[in-house]
């Protein structure tokens, strides 16, 4: 099976996070998986979750195949509080998602008389057989707006369907955020330094020790020839993320590095 999983839990150590509520991305675009499209949505996602206080803690890439659609769904729906999806809904060939979503919740794929309204207000008489098949969503679902190309979403128990196209995804997610019950905001704050990992490692495991509310992640990099490492500090305290900022700093201080905060969010 073709698949990529990208994982938010890249911690090098992790603490242990009160949050409760959290979500799933799949991305269903062949165009990605062969390098011919750039995704940009998943970063866009994860922080606007992350601003209500739900927790994005998977994202997959997968192809437009029906039966890996379906599996991953009811996989990730059973596992998450929610489950976005973005891409595959729109009138050709290998767009399949609302048939795989019918399929995977055990319910019909009809045509919604509302979608089919909003698609003739947008379309008029260039409304084709194919421009039409966009108004087949699965019994029951609820559909999600669409302020840009009218083509609705649609919601099915805790997934969401969106369309891959950024500027679109973006509007969509925008009608249904106000819906979602989160929790306190995730806030951040990260430190770079151009100590290599090993380096770190031990004495940042024992900072975590002592703010096991936040998680720290360790992520190199390597910009304008430089090696380096950025520590990100995640969770809903802020009062114990701007100590374990402080701690981060300090260490990095006395290993004989030169600590610079990147960004902070508390």
């Amino acid at each position: 099976m073709l698949r990529r999983v990208i994982s938010f839990n890249k911690l090098a150590i992790k603490g242990q996070g009160t949050m409760t509520q959290t979500a799933a991305i799949f991305i269903i675009e062949n165009e990605i998986l062969s390098g011919g499209t750039k995704d940009a949505n998943i970063q866009y996602l994860a922080k606007r979750l992350g601003d209500v206080g739900i927790r994005l803690d998977q994202a997959r890439v997968i192809p437009d195949e029906e039966d890996v659609i379906i599996s991953n769904v009811r996989e990730l729906a059973a596992t998450h509080s929610y489950v976005f999806t973005t891409g595959g809904i729109g009138f050709t060939h290998d767009d399949r998602t609302a048939m795989s979503l019918a399929r995977a919740f055990g319910v019909k794929l009809e045509e919604n008389p509302t979608a089919l309204e909003l698609l003739r207000d947008y379309y008029g008489d260039a409304l084709n057989e194919a421009r039409r098949r966009m108004a087949l969503i699965p019994a029951g679902a609820t559909l999600i707006a669409n302020p840009i190309s009218k083509a609705p979403g649609f919601q099915i128990q805790n997934v969401f369907v969106l369309a891959g196209i950024p500027s679109v995804m973006q509007a969509m997610f925008d009608s249904v955020v106000g819906s979602l019950v989160g929790g306190a905001p995730i806030l951040f704050s990260a430190v770079s330094c151009s100590l290599p990992e090993g380096v770190l490692a031990d004495d940042l495991a024992k900072v975590q020790d002592q703010y096991p509310e936040v998680d720290i992640g360790s992520y190199p990099y390597f910009k304008s020839g430089i090696l380096g490492v950025s520590l990100v500090m995640r969770g809903i305290d802020a009062e114990a993320i701007s100590n374990a900022t402080r701690d981060v700093v300090e260490m990095v201080q006395n290993l004989g590095g030169n600590p610079v905060i990147e960004q902070q969010e508390v």
